[in-house]
Parts: C-alpha cells; structure tokens; sequence
C-alpha cells in the first residue's frame, strides 16, 4: 500500500466536505477500480488455521442520536476538526445514556484452535466509561479482563466510539496489551497513559501500564496461528487516520474478516484479504461495522457497492453499528446473507446484529 503524509491528507480533504463524507463512509473503495484491469492474483501469506470464531457484540451503539452527532462537528467547525477539539453533547439527551449521546463499539473475539485451546481478545472499547462498563458487566467482559482471560485490546482506530472509553477496560486489567494501528496521534498515546481532555469531556484515571504495540501497514502481522492483522493507510473524519482488521482462517470454512468501521472501504479491504492472505479466494464471512451510509442518507452509487459484494461469494454477513440500517435493507433485498439480531439492549432493530448478539464460525 502506499503511504500518504498527513499533509496531504489534509489537503485532499479540504476540497470540500463532501470528500471528508466519502472517507467516513467507505466510499474511497471504488466499486469499479478493478473493471479495467486484469484479474487479481490470490495471495500467498499463510496464516495457519483455527478451529472456530466467535464474535460477540458488547456494543454496537456508538451514539445515540445521529443528528446530535453531526451536528456537534458542524457546530465545531466541520468533519475536518480533530475530535478532541469537538465539545460532544453529554447533557440532555433523552434516548442516551443517563443524558449522554455517548455510547461505544467493542467486541468479544473468542478463537478455539485446533488443539481445542480458546483464547480471547477485546476488539475497541467503546466512548462512553459508563455505558461501556454497563455493556462489560452484561457480557461477563469485567471477570474475563479481571482474571487475564483477555490476552490483548486489539484497537481498530483512534475514533472516539472506538477508543476513548479505553478506561472501562484499563479498570480492570490495567497492564493489558495494546495493539493500535500505524496513525494514531500524540493525543491518542497521552489517554493511554491517563490524560484528560476537558474540551470534548474526555478523562482516563486509569493510565496503562502494560506493552503498546503500533503496528505498521507494510506487511500481514501474524498473532495466533490461524489469526492475523491488516492495517491501511486511511484518511478518516475527525482528523484520524489509519485502521487495522482481523482475518482468522477458519478449518474447512475459509476466511473471516472481522473489522471496526471498515473506513478503508469494504471493497479494498476484501481485495487486500484476497490478493494478500492464502486462502483470499474463500471470504467465508465478515463481521463489523461496514461504513456505508451510516447516517441513512442513502446515495444511489451505493447500490452498486452493495451489488459488488456478490462477487466474493460470503457466506455470513454479520455487519451493524455504522453499516446503517437502510444499508442492511439494501443487502437483504439483493439476497446477501446478513444475519439478524435481537434489538436487545438498546439496539434498536434485528435487521442486523445488535448489543448481545453474536456471530459464531
């Protein structure tokens, strides 16, 4: 992949808002960038195999409002402002959290190896302390941090649904691993180490006191046989940049990709998976957040992007939180195999996997 300085990001950017809306929403993955060229190669990294994936959703409701949201970056200056400069709306807010518009994304990602071994890992964790703690004590998440059954927090970008509720997890097992993608700020490193940012009402009082790990988007970085990571050089709102995704190599199933926001657009990463990691050719399943139209102001390009997915011949599609639920009707329309969900636990409908809901492999 190529690298792109900061400089440049911004300068691309700053054509307009529109572009900072095309990089929030996946669209940066041109449907038709490969129609002219000839056909990819399948890649040839081997990553092992694992027995099985589950992936358990501890939140999928990163906000509570969509409007509240959007209009505390406009009301900051645009989509282009760094997000720690943006006072989000934490008062008053009926369907939030105790008022809070904050909520959070994190998951469960349990692997069984082939020696019948389990092993956990926390992927993002959440905005809000609070809320993400509730969601922690729901799941059981609070004991697995407290006992060291969570090897790792696999950050997918530094956003603040993503990242900033880093305490809820830091309170219980302070020296955990943390992984975090190749791109994150300076402000990003000072929350790990128990800053406070009074502007967007921002605070860790849990600084971390175990490995940081940033892992850089040059190669596939192995983790546990039949597991890896993938990082991409991508420009996002907010002034963040960079996010990384998981792909597990599940026996006699094939691939599964399991991503945060998937900002890098679902199209690039699926031809990143296929044209890299062994097996590229067989994208059993994926899971996450699929960035297409999460505010539900549907665009018809989209529906090409959606039609586009056909090709890679997925098998399970358990995608929520910024995917937007007019998307998730798109795809259902076009017989895509989503998996639905409860509506439990403040998600608010089944048409995909919500809060509790989980996507076993």
């Amino acid at each position: 992949m190529t690298d792109i300085s900061r400089r440049d990001f911004l300068k691309g950017l700053a054509v307009g808002g529109t572009l900072g809306y095309f990089a929030m929403a996946g669209v940066s993955s041109t449907v038709m960038k490969n129609a002219f060229l000839p056909p990819p190669k399948v890649g040839a990294v081997e990553i092992g195999e694992c027995k099985s994936v589950k992936a358990t959703v501890i939140s999928e409701t990163s906000w509570f409002n969509n409007s509240l949201l959007m209009g505390d970056m406009q009301k900051a200056g645009g989509l282009l402002v760094n997000q720690y400069e943006i006072p989000w709306t934490n008062t008053g807010v009926q369907e939030g959290w105790k008022g809070d518009n904050a909520g959070g994304y994190s998951t469960l990602i349990e692997v069984e190896q082939l020696d019948g071994k389990k092993r956990k890992f926390l992927l993002d964790t959440g905005w809000n302390v609070d809320w993400t703690d509730t969601c922690f004590q729901r799941e059981g998440i609070d004991k697995m941090l407290s006992n060291k059954e969570i090897e790792f927090l696999f950050v997918t970008h530094e956003h603040f649904d993503h990242y900033w509720g880093v305490e809820a997890t830091l309170k219980y097992y302070p020296d955990i691993p943390v992984i975090v993608p190749k791109g994150f700020y300076p402000e990003g490193f000072e929350l790990l180490k128990g800053a406070e940012f009074t502007k967007c009402h921002l605070a860790n009082k849990v600084p971390h006191t175990g490995p940081l790990e940033v892992r850089d988007s040059s190669k596939v970085h192995p983790v546990i046989p039949g597991v890896a990571s993938i990082t991409f050089d991508v420009p996002i709102i907010t002034r963040v940049f960079g996010e990384q995704a998981l792909v597990f190599n599940v026996k006699d199933k094939g691939l599964v990709v399991i991503t945060g926001c998937c900002h890098m657009g679902i199209i690039t990463l699926m031809e990143y998976v296929r044209e890299t990691i062994k097996g590229g050719d067989n994208i059993y399943a994926i899971q996450g957040g699929l960035h297409i139209s999460p505010f539900e102001d549907w665009d018809p390009q989209y529906d090409d992007l959606v039609l586009a997915i056909h090709k890679y011949g997925i098998q399970k599609m358990g995608c929520n939180h910024c995917t937007g639920y007019v998307t998730a009707e798109k795809m259902i329309a076009v017989n895509l195999p989503l998996v639905r969900g409860t509506a439990q636990n403040k998600s608010k409908r089944d048409i995909y996997l919500g809060n509790g809901d989980f996507l076993m492999i």
